[in-house]
């Protein structure tokens, strides 16, 4: 049986996509704010106008980057092409009245700062080491100075309160500016970074509590970490998966459809096929895949002899199936499992080549995420909107 042809999206679904593509400036989505314009569909090319609030606006590199990743995910679309534009200054006064609007109430979908990278941890299977991935690269982010959000929204396998030695209990305050009360994340420092994490972990009274809980009440929960919990300022959120493509997996996708998804397998050809669903869906749901991280991918012993105990190049075959990046090889050290243990994940403790590893992969996640400086030149900044977005994101607004 041959592949059936992709069908070509509607103009309706091109807009839903571009939902995703915030303004990082205005701290709302193109489609909304009136950036986006005509759209035309040719032999799989998608062409959109976009209007900037100034024609030389320094954030239209990072605009046009968003676009073309969003919508190239999905199937019929080989090119996106961008026929750029300026705002009249009527246009540009309804911009920036929407943008005063959605800062003073708040606008936006979940708790989650609009300005916060979010990556996925998923895998399509459980073993493949996906929460010791998550803690060592939440460490490393926190190392290099930022401040990380980590959620564990592996709801019945909850492993991170230990992996990151924070088994404090969760508990909730009233924040100004709020009708009830928020979760407060528990906090931990990281050299002049800040790791706030949540998880079911913290809820029950001991790890060994099992939590019978049906697909319904699992969505339940991470929507509350997403919209109930006072995460303030962040860099970064990493979402710690379960394993599979089931109801948190969808509802992850609905309520925060602009995350990123990075994809854990180790070497074995099994693991690979079985990683394929969790890029699948985040496809089918039209998440971006970020890449490919390859864990347990060999032994050496102190010898120096290394072995391919899993198999050999799954990381990289996945990597070439769904075209993303392979961001790392992370070899098996009995170290990575001891620091998770203990309470310190090995990027603290160690030098060792999984410690660099996971550094280097933390360094690209931040090298592939642009600053957003203060800037004078875009009439955004002349009308003192996004000051006013930055505020109410702060957590001091």
């Amino acid at each position: 049986m041959s592949p059936r042809t992709p069908t070509a999206p509607t103009e309706e679904e091109v807009r839903n996509l571009l939902k995703a593509v915030i303004d990082p400036e205005l701290g709302d989505n193109i489609v909304d704010l009136g950036m986006a314009g005509d759209i035309t569909m040719v032999d799989g090319v998608v062409t959109i106008g976009v209007k900037l609030t100034i024609r030389g606006c320094p954030l239209r590199a990072q605009i046009q980057k968003d676009i073309r990743s969003r919508l190239e995910v999905h199937p019929w679309v080989t090119k996106v092409k961008i026929d750029w534009g300026e705002m009249t200054p009527e246009e540009r006064t309804a911009v920036m009245s929407r943008a005063r609007w959605n800062a003073r109430e708040n606008a936006t979908d979940t708790a989650v700062p609009i300005t916060a990278r979010v990556l996925a941890i998923a895998s399509g299977k459980g073993g493949v080491g996906k929460s010791s991935v998550t803690v060592n690269l939440a460490a490393a982010l926190a190392a290099a100075g930022k401040t990380v959000g980590v959620l564990d929204a592996d709801i019945w396998g909850f492993s991170i309160p230990r992996m990151l030695g924070m088994p404090d209990r969760l508990e909730a305050a009233r924040v100004d500016g709020k009708e009830k009360p928020m979760i407060i994340p528990n906090e931990r420092v990281i050299g002049k970074g800040l790791l706030k994490v949540v998880s079911t972990g913290m809820l029950v009274e001991d790890e060994g509590t099992a939590l019978m809980w049906r697909g319904l009440m699992l969505t339940k929960a991470v929507e509350q970490f997403l919209n109930d919990v006072n995460w303030g300022h962040l860099d970064y959120l990493l979402i710690d998966m379960p394993p599979g493509t089931g109801d948190v997996q969808m509802g992850l996708a609905r309520m925060l459809p602009r995350t990123d998804m990075l994809i854990v397998t180790t070497p074995a050809v099994s693991a690979q096929k079985v990683a394929i669903r969790a890029a699948d869906m985040a496809r089918r749901s039209f998440l971006r895949v970020a890449g490919v991280i390859e864990n347990m991918s060999d032994f050496t012993c102190e010898h120096g002899e290394s072995y391919a105990l899993f198999g050999s190049g799954g990381g990289q075959a996945l990597a070439d199936e769904i075209g993303v990046e392979l961001l790392g090889q992370i070899p098996i050290e009995p170290a990575v499992a001891n620091g998770g243990d203990i309470g310190e994940p090995l990027v603290l403790t160690a030098t060792s080549i999984a410690a660099q590893t996971f550094t280097a992969i933390a360094q690209r996640i931040i090298d592939d995420t642009p600053e957003i400086d203060v800037m004078s030149d875009c009439s955004a900044r002349a009308e003192d909107v996004v000051v006013t977005v930055r505020r109410s994101q702060s957590p001091q607004a």
